[in-house]
């Protein structure tokens, strides 16, 4: 027999044909005429057929309700636990069996589940941008540092293709096809819900070689400090000294000035040095009216206006005022008279605008290099110092000369929990 059904209905009816010719015999025996061995035979047989019915329902219904708990294990529903139909033997120990499959599948499900939501949160909070894709290629989760590459948050392209991205795949690497040159992408896979999905982490290689070259710098800035400082100071102490005990005019104006110049090389090298020092942030609510204020009293010159969607930041007040004096800073310098300061608030970023009408940069390129400068009097560390604070609060900085003239400086910075 192929399956249960004709077995069970196939042994029953051989057991039940000894019966039938036993009854037929005795009734044979008992009652006159066929007709009455007929009703006896056919109520007989109904009877077999219950029999049969009853002991087929009751077989396969223990089989119908462990194929149903089966179905609920794949669709991973653990919590259905289907009741034995005896309450005792092997059919109980087969019920028993699965109940105890699904518990443990619930509590592996359970260690998984939490281990994708750990996974998830460490990509939410990652600087660094990352996109996930589920298995029909399709944009299904990216933290917030997205907004680095696409300017917008990741749930406006949600479902989005790499294609539609513009992410190519060639030659076993993915590829951005705006910025070839700044984004390294690495890519990797990983099962949800016995889905594979596509993981993608890119890695800005714009920033890691600013980082070598500040390391580089400071490196450079330590040594030639050191340097510095142990020939200025005796040559500042010799030249009081002479100059205490010279009688010539002319000899004192002459040590005086190479004492001025000791000291001047001094605070040169003490301001350097600030690019060495590794800065402490102390974040907090900033009342950016309060700073306006501030701005516009320290700059009584240039006409600063300001449109903003937002009354407060999450920064480090000093440092992110120094930031702001830095720029205003150039911007005076640059022949600037009108700063229009445009603050908005984009999902989870907030996009600062600092619009002068200056000259504007006559080297973009070299703009953030330490130590470059164009002005006679310059030092060429402003701008570094304002990517630098920028940066460590992570965010970005851009710099754009105008069509017309003067520049529009862009700070992207991410909304904290101020909690």
């Amino acid at each position: 027999m192929r399956s249960l059904e004709k077995y069970l209905s196939f042994t029953s009816l051989v057991l039940a044909i000894p019966g039938a010719v036993f009854l037929g015999l005795l009734t044979t025996k008992i009652i006159d005429g066929w007709q009455a061995i007929v009703v006896t035979q056919f109520f007989y047989w109904m009877f077999v057929w219950w029999m049969i019915t009853v002991i087929k329902f009751r077989s396969l219904r223990a089989f119908t309700r462990a194929s149903l708990h089966l179905d609920a294990i794949r669709q991973e529903d653990f919590n259905q636990f289907a009741k034995s139909s005896f309450p005792e033997g092997k059919v109980k120990e087969f019920h028993h069996q699965l109940n105890e499959l699904s518990s443990t599948l619930q509590q592996q499900k359970s260690r998984y589940d939490q281990h994708i939501f750990l996974v998830y949160q460490l990509i939410s909070q990652l600087a660094s941008p990352i996109l996930v894709f589920n298995q029909r290629k399709q944009l299904s989760f990216a933290n917030e540092a997205f907004y680095q590459l696409f300017g917008q948050p990741w749930q406006v392209h949600r479902n989005a293709t790499p294609e539609h991205l513009g992410l190519n795949y060639k030659g076993g690497q993915w590829y951005l096809e705006q910025m070839p040159g700044k984004w390294q992408i690495k890519h990797s896979e990983f099962d949800d819900n016995g889905e594979s999905n596509l993981l993608l982490i890119f890695v800005d290689i714009e920033s890691a070689l600013r980082e070598n070259q500040l390391k580089a710098w400071q490196q450079i800035i330590r040594v030639l400090s050191h340097e510095i400082r142990n020939s200025l100071t005796p040559v500042s102490s010799m030249a009081e000294t002479l100059a205490e005990k010279s009688l010539v005019e002319r000899d004192k104006q002459i040590l005086q000035v190479i004492t001025d110049r000791c000291s001047h090389l001094q605070n040169f090298v003490d301001r350097y040095s600030t690019l060495s020092k590794k800065i402490e942030l102390n974040k907090q609510v900033a009342d950016f009216e309060l700073m306006l204020k501030a701005l516009t009293n320290l700059f009584t010159d240039i006409n600063i206006k300001c449109n903003r969607q937002v009354s407060s930041l999450w920064v480090d007040i000093t440092f992110f005022e120094q930031v702001l004096i830095n720029l205003i800073k150039n911007a005076k310098e640059a022949q600037a008279k009108n700063i229009t300061i445009n603050i908005e608030k984009q999902d989870q970023h907030i996009a600062i605008e600092i619009i002068d009408d200056g000259h504007g940069f006559a080297n973009l390129d070299n703009a953030f290099v330490p130590l470059f400068t164009t002005k006679a009097d310059g030092q060429g560390i402003g701008l570094s110092f304002c990517r630098n604070i920028i940066e460590q609060h992570g965010g970005v900085i851009e710099l754009h000369n105008n069509s017309d003239k003067g520049v529009t400086i862009l700070m992207v910075l991410p909304v904290q929990n101020q909690q």
